[in-house]
């Protein structure tokens, strides 16, 4: 049995889907209490209302629970993202982390993996696709990648001393059903006014959008497969895997994605974009589970466009 840790939220849920689709037993386990997504209506999955920063109630689900794996995809890192405590916060995203790497010890699960991110590439040298080799900056603009680099070395100290498997995912910007509106790419803030039949609102974005930016985009329900197939894997050959499409999307090519599922939709940016596009090697998870993407730009926006308009508000 796999337990996923912020198991009904976005990337959270996708995953739990697929590991089920796979054949897995799951629970699911989430800090506050939440309705059971649409996407796991009626799959028998266990649902646990836990927070990870408190030890003795994460540890409690073992003795309820025959545990065998943990995706830890529940955010180890402060959030809002400048909080007004910031000693604290941290202490409690350190906690969190460092919890669930006690509670995989203490189960003796058989592989314990941990969300990271594409961000921790930003300023990295290079321009061509981005491989988990790659040396990367000491510093971070924001506090999501600083976390989930700290992440990283803790997770690796620890397997080293442990002698758990750890493993993290590098997952590349993800959108789709039961997603947000993201404030580094434009992608699910487009498919929603399409999906309205309203005039695109980007003024959430960090950055102001144009049509040649792009990114390393992946379809959440290809995000959840290859984190399940990493889980599942018989074995890996490494500790780091990014999880992505292995290609950049565009602004522009969503538009017009867009426009091809939904005729009339106001997807068109302005031009001169000039945001470098990060793109993730995916050879490692391709060698080591067969991952593929499902999903390219048309048939996810698609599908996105159809979720939304069946009366799904995200």
């Amino acid at each position: 049995m796999i337990l996923v840790t912020g198991g009904l939220g976005f990337i959270g849920s996708h995953t739990v889907r697929a590991l089920l689709d796979l054949g897995e037993e799951c629970v699911a386990i989430q800090r506050s209490a939440r309705r059971l997504p649409p996407v796991l209506d009626g799959a028998g999955v266990k649902v646990e209302q836990v927070d990870v920063t408190d030890r003795s109630a994460l540890l409690a689900v073992g003795r309820r629970h025959d545990i065998t794996g943990i995706v830890h995809l529940a955010g180890s890192y402060p959030w809002p993202p400048v909080p007004d405590a910031p000693v604290d916060a941290t202490r409690q995203a350190l906690n969190g982390l460092l919890n669930t790497v006690e509670a995989a010890q203490e189960w003796g699960v058989r592989r314990l993996g941990i969300a990271s991110t594409i961000g921790v590439y930003f300023g990295a040298p290079g321009d061509g696709p981005l491989r988990e080799d790659t040396p990367l900056p000491m510093t971070a603009s924001v506090s999501i990648p600083t976390f989930k680099k700290i992440g990283e070395m803790l997770g690796g100290f620890l397997a080293d001393t442990t002698d758990l498997d750890i493993v993290n995912y590098r997952i590349s910007g993800t959108w789709g059903p039961l997603g947000h509106l993201d404030p580094f790419f434009a992608a699910p803030a487009l498919v929603h006014a399409a999906a309205r039949g309203t005039a695109p609102d980007l003024t959430h974005l960090v950055h102001p959008a144009h049509a040649e930016d792009g990114l390393d985009l992946t379809y959440v329900k290809d995000t959840g497969r290859a984190i399940a197939l990493l889980q599942l894997a018989d074995r890996l050959n490494h500790r780091t895997y990014n999880v992505g499409s292995g290609r950049a999307t565009t602004n522009a090519q969503v538009g017009q994605a867009i426009k091809k599922a939904a005729p009339g939709a106001r997807a068109d940016l302005p031009t001169g974009g000039t945001t470098p596009h990060l793109v993730l090697d995916i050879s490692r998870l391709n060698e080591d589970t067969g991952y593929q993407p499902e999903y390219d730009t048309e048939r996810a926006t698609a599908d996105y466009i159809a979720w939304l308009r069946a009366g799904n508000d995200s």
